[in-house]
């Protein structure tokens, strides 16, 4: 326990170390020089850190709106964010099931290994993703620990564990699973599947952006019935918005600013979020432009470490995991497809959820959600990204929309059932505003044989997708060009 606490603490759930350590295994296993295999683990690490440093940019470039609009007009609301969401858990666990929180790393780890198990074995479960994004999993480890705990209360502790470490493990290989064909096909063969919050979303969405293309060319005839974001050249004074930099910081500054000024220059001297003297013009435009800063060095650090990964991964591929893909942040597809798409998407998930705020707030919902940024960024931007790809702009503008209206709905209605809204936070993603109460109801009222129907509903998934195309199946990983040459755009 000693060495898997090490581990877990320093490399698992320290994604950046994590994905270096997976370069440095890989290039080794290639028969890499040892200086390229340092080279490797130095430049994955380093362009990790670079990609954090953006996200977390990006999230603190938030919090003044976050915090702001639970203070200033004195909510009483749950807020929905990962880290939200696991201090919850952490503050409820025991008063409420008499657990303690210790228990979610040795479910991480059970899950972890099972993972691992089902892509090894790929012939017989047909899954081809490792999940890697370790803070992540510490996230939805300790939610499904909540979440089982309250369908099983009197379960003992080992049962508990092994239960959801089997679903949870199931969950993170089929799941990502699911991203590995639009994932390619959006990347173009990168060799990476996504691990992360949304992953149930991203193939609904980019399945539903693909029947909206096919339809509309059906209707009007033409190929290109609807354009994506990057093939739109806008004419006049609209050209400006055709530079992703210009275009992300004026409508960064629309949202931004309409916001700051709701708030007001007095509270926020009060909050400490400016200080007295301060321009109050300047610190909005200085707050909106930062988004475009901080989303400029998210995709830097994509671009650093994204090659390296997919270079070194054929290392582990070919021996210890054949034919398998490594799954990551979902930040990691922002460096590919339309950069427009990311603030597009970004700003119609934030009107579905305010949107939804509203009805809540309008019918005396028990429990009124603050949106986190997380899950208002990162689910709505990647689902524009992938709904873009295959739909063109206006699927990039109306998934993200329902997407925003379903997280939050959903997260309300499912938080205030299980208890957690009580402790003021859940982890508010697409995936765990949908899939996860679906699990929850089958085992809170089918019991174990609910359990049963989780697993093999999960494990059921990838046999179907195999069935759809059993000779392309594989391809797509193993020789993603060949795999085009021979299916097209079918996938």
């Amino acid at each position: 326990m000693e060495i898997w606490t090490y581990f877990a603490t320093n490399i698992l759930t320290q994604p950046a170390y994590l994905i270096g350590s997976i370069v440095l295994l890989g290039y080794v296993l290639l028969g890499r020089p040892l200086y390229e295999c340092i080279a490797g683990f130095l430049k994955a690490t380093v362009g990790y850190l670079i990609l954090a440093v953006g996200s977390g940019g990006l999230v603190n470039n938030f919090r003044p709106i976050l915090v702001g609009l639970k203070d200033r007009f004195d909510l009483e609301a749950m807020v929905t964010d990962p880290y939200f969401g696991q201090n919850a858990v952490d503050a409820g666990l025991m008063e409420t099931f008499g657990r303690t929180f210790s228990d979610v790393m040795i479910l991480l780890l059970i899950a972890f290994v099972l993972n691992i198990l089902l892509v090894r074995f790929q012939k017989y479960t047909k899954l081809r993703a490792v999940f890697t994004t370790g803070n992540v999993q510490i996230q939805q480890a300790a939610t499904a620990f909540w979440i089982l705990l309250f369908c099983f209360p009197e379960l003992g502790r080992v049962e508990v564990l092994v239960f959801m470490g089997i679903i949870l493990g199931c969950y993170w290989a089929v799941a990502s699973n699911l991203t590995v064909g639009v994932t390619q096909e959006l990347t173009d063969g990168a060799g990476f599947a996504i691990a992360h919050q949304q992953m149930f979303g991203v193939y609904l969405f980019s399945t539903l952006a693909k029947w909206w293309q096919k339809s509309s060319r059906k209707k009007s005839g033409n190929r290109k019935a609807d354009k994506k974001l990057e093939d739109m050249e806008l004419p006049g004074f609209l050209s400006i918005f055709n530079e992703n930099m210009v275009a992300t910081s004026l409508l960064m500054l629309f949202f931004f600013g309409i916001i700051l000024l709701v708030l007001g220059q007095e509270y926020l001297i009060e909050a400490e979020f400016m200080v007295a003297g301060q321009s109050f013009v300047f610190y909005v435009l200085t707050t909106s432009l930062n988004f475009a800063v901080y989303l400029a060095i998210l995709q830097l650090g994509v671009r650093t470490f994204v090659d390296e990964l997919t270079q070194s991964f054929q290392g582990i591929s070919n021996t210890i995991l054949p034919g398998a893909v490594p799954g990551i942040d979902v930040a990691a597809t922002f460096g590919f497809g339309s950069p427009n798409a990311v603030t597009i998407g970004f700003l119609f998930g934030a009107l579905g959820q305010f949107l939804m705020i509203i009805l809540l707030i309008v019918f005396r919902s028990p429990t009124i959600v603050i949106a986190g940024f997380i899950p208002l960024f990162f689910d709505n931007a990647v689902i524009a990204v992938f709904s873009n790809n295959r739909g063109g702009f206006k699927a990039a503008c109306l998934f993200p929309f329902l997407s925003g209206l379903i997280q939050v709905g959903g997260s309300a209605i499912f938080a205030t059932w299980i208890g957690l809204s009580s402790y003021g936070g859940y982890i508010g993603m697409f995936d765990w505003a949908t899939a996860w109460p679906i699990f929850t109801v089958l085992m809170k009222f089918f019991g174990y044989v609910g359990v049963a129907l989780v697993v093999v509903g999960l494990l059921l998934i990838p046999q179907l997708q195999y069935r759809k195309n059993p000779e392309g199946y594989f391809l797509i990983v193993e020789d993603y060009q060949k795999y085009k040459e021979k299916f097209g755009d079918s996938n």
